[in-house]
This record gives structure tokens, C-alpha cells and sequence, in this order.
């Protein structure tokens, strides 16, 4: 596997864009809502623009272009070639395979149901409703109930009518199955852990994710009681995921062939490294324009959401971490295992929940929350391994 990881210089500009994404995704959070007050039909423009299966808005068009840019940089960075040996990390690899897939998931879907559906349901509003798009593949008559939702008819396009709890859920539960961003390398190299094994380990969530991501998502949103469009869930990956990977793959191999690996490494990666962070935060923009006047009139919803986020995150990272050392494996080992497991890979969570619920909806604010929260709660783990380093020893 190879990313240009020994480069100071590229590696400094990532620090620096990881480092300080919070500031970042405040300003847009900012930015959007000011947007949404000056322009508040920009968003709902934008989200127009979509390609239509069966006269259906399956993918809206600004969005897609904002997350292959996400996706993509991330892509480009793999080598195939070594992801055949990645068996050969043994424990580490199972564990964090094991964590992300069969622990994760539903830790996730029960804390965030605890805490939303529960705990902090009075303060959302037991009767809040939400509207979210018909489902692909979905074709109810208005009145008609599915799961938690009734569809009514709202300019003449159908909608789902469901509790603003669940679909705040629903964005829970597609966080919890999209494991692993590019940021965790950025967190392992912080933590002084090994950068070759996190390489690896993230190639193979990112495969792994082709194939279980729509199986659990769908089973999960199930679950919850809201809709499972499983042709839209197969949908997102093969455009969010499969798409890039196979661009990132055909161009990466036609770069090297014609510019060579050095050209590569030193030229191209390093111009792509603030790619994804800026696609990220147009589309914070885009979504902030339209949830502004929900976040000004309930500011208290970010901290409704933070609260289970927060604890889903740190409880996967003190398992993993402490399966690590169970099972003695080396700090260099052992850290970057447990940050994987903690981190998620929002841009997918993202387009996945604007895809399935629409660009309003409450899922797509409740992974955007994910992003607010992810990188301070990310340093404050990565500080925890610094000073418990010795436990490895």
C-alpha cells in the first residue's frame, strides 16, 4: 500500500486541515445558515437538481459532485497490490474487523435509540414530525403508513411523515455502519502509531463496506422502524464508494505508468490533500442553508444528537483498545486499531442519508452533528494513547 506518508510536507497540510476542521465546519455551519437567511430557496433549488429513476430523485447532482471529490482523494491512495497481503497483520486486522461489523453498528443503534427515542425525546418533541423523501423504490398512496411514517402529498411530490426522533436515529445508524475515514490516518500518525498496518486496515473497511454496508444499513433501519430502501442503500455505494474506488484504482495505475511513482507521491497526492476537506465543507454549506432556521429556532438539537455520538465513540474506542491489550499487541499496533474503530467515515454517512432522506431531512443533520463532534472528541482519544502508552510497553 502506498501513500505518500514520509512526506513532511503533505503530511503538515493534512495536520493542519484535520487539525483544525472544527473551526472549519463552524464557519460553514455559519456561512450556510447566513445563506440559508439570505437565499432560502437556494437549497431547495439545488436539491431539485437530480438524476430521476422512475420519476423518483435519486441523486441529487451538486451533492454527488461534492462527495466524489470527498471520496476520491482517499481513493487514489491505495495500492491494490498490497491489500492481498494485509492478512499477514493478523490480530490487529480481525479485531478491527471484528469491532467495526459486529459490535459497532448495533452499540450504536441502541445507544442512539436510548438517548433519543428515550432520555431526550421530551426535549425533541415527542409529536415533532419530519418530512423525508419517498424512499426509491417505494410507491405508497398519500395516507397510507410504513413503519413509523405516513405519507402525505406535499407540492405535489410524496413525502414521508416520521417522528423527527427517529429520522435524527436514522442518521445515527448510517454513522455507526460507515467506519473508518482518511482523517484515522491523520489520528494514528498523532498517536505515533504503525501508518503501514492503518493503510491497510483502512483499505480493507473501505472493501469490506461494498459489501456490508446496504446489508446492515438496511437491516438496522429496519430495526428502527423507518423505511429500507435497499435499492437506494446498494445505490449510494456503488456512486459514493465503487465509483471513486474504481476511478481513484484506473487513474492511479495511468498517472504512475506516465508520470512515474515519484510524480506521483511528491506532485499529485499533495495537491489532492486539501480536496477532500474543502468538498466536505461546500457541502456542509449546502446543508447548514437548509437546517438553519431548525438549528435557530432548537439550538439545543446539536446537543441532543453530540450526546450519544459522544458516547458511542469513546465506549468503541475503550473496547477496542483494551481488546488490543489483551491480546498484547504493540502500542503501534494497538492505537491506530482502536482509532479506527472509533472513527467514522461521514462523507459516506452524508450522501447516504441526503440520498435515502433528502437534503432537509433529520438524518442528514444528525451526520453532519458526527462531523462537528468527530475531530475534537478524535484529539482528546489520541491524547489518551499518548499518556497510556507505557500500558504497551
Amino acid at each position: 500500500m502506498s501513500l505518500n506518508g514520509n512526506n513532511n510536507n503533505e503530511r503538515k497540510m493534512t495536520s493542519i486541515f484535520e487539525r483544525y476542521l472544527t473551526v472549519w465546519v463552524g464557519l460553514c455551519i455559519l456561512g450556510g445558515i447566513f445563506l440559508g437567511k439570505l437565499a432560502p430557496n437556494l437549497a431547495k433549488t439545488l436539491d431539485s437538481m437530480a438524476i430521476s429513476v422512475n420519476d423518483a430523485p435519486v441523486v441529487s447532482i451538486p451533492i454527488a459532485v461534492c462527495l466524489f471529490f470527498m471520496m476520491y482523494p482517499i481513493m487514489v491512495k491505495i495500492d491494490f497490490g498490497s491489500v492481498i497481503k494485509a492478512g499477514k497483520s493478523g490480530e490487529p486486522v480481525f479485531l478491527t474487523l471484528f469491532v467495526n461489523w459486529c459490535i459497532k453498528p448495533f452499540t450504536m443503534y441502541a445507544i442512539s435509540l436510548f438517548f433519543l427515542g428515550i432520555v431526550f425525546k421530551g426535549f425533541i418533541g415527542a409529536d415533532a414530525v419530519d418530512l423525508v423523501k419517498m424512499p426509491f423504490g417505494l410507491d405508497l398512496d398519500v395516507g397510507a403508513t410504513h413503519g413509523a411514517g405516513t405519507v402525505i402529498l406535499q407540492d405535489g411530490i410524496k413525502m414521508l411523515q416520521v417522528p423527527l426522533w427517529r429520522s435524527y436515529l436514522a442518521g445515527c445508524i448510517l454513522l455507526g455502519i460507515a467506519p473508518c475515514t482518511a482523517m484515522v490516518l491523520v489520528w494514528g500518525y498523532l498517536a505515533r502509531g504503525n501508518d503501514s498496518l492503518t493503510l491497510v486496515m483502512v483499505a480493507i473497511n473501505s472493501l469490506t463496506m461494498l459489501l456490508l454496508y446496504g446489508i446492515l444499513g438496511g437491516f438496522l433501519l429496519g430495526v428502527g422502524r423507518l423505511p429500507v430502501p435497499w435499492q437506494a442503500l446498494l445505490l449510494s455505494i456503488s456512486i459514493y464508494v465503487a465509483l471513486p474506488l474504481v476511478a481513484g484504482f484506473v487513474s492511479r495505475k495511468w498517472i504512475i505508468a506516465a508520470k512515474g511513482e515519484n510524480w506521483f507521491k511528491e506532485k499529485f497526492l499533495h495537491v489532492l490533500t486539501p480536496i477532500t476537506i474543502i468538498a466536505l465543507l461546500i457541502t456542509l454549506i449546502l446543508l447548514f442553508s437548509f437546517k438553519g432556521e431548525v438549528i435557530l429556532a432548537n439550538p439545543l438539537t446539536i446537543l441532543w444528537i453530540a450526546v450519544p455520538l459522544f458516547i458511542q465513540t469513546v465506549f468503541i474506542f475503550a473496547l477496542a483498545y483494551f481488546a488490543a491489550k489483551g491480546l498484547k499487541l504493540k502500542y503501534e499496533d494497538a492505537a491506530p486499531s482502536a482509532m479506527i474503530g472509533a472513527s467514522n467515515h461521514f462523507e459516506v454517512a452524508i450522501a447516504t442519508s441526503v440520498m435515502l432522506f433528502g437534503l432537509s431531512s433529520g438524518a442528514a443533520l444528525a451526520t453532519v452533528v458526527g462531523v462537528l463532534i468527530e475531530v475534537p472528541v478524535m484529539l482528546m482519544l489520541v491524547s489518551v494513547c499518548k499518556r497510556t502508552q507505557a500500558w504497551f510497553d
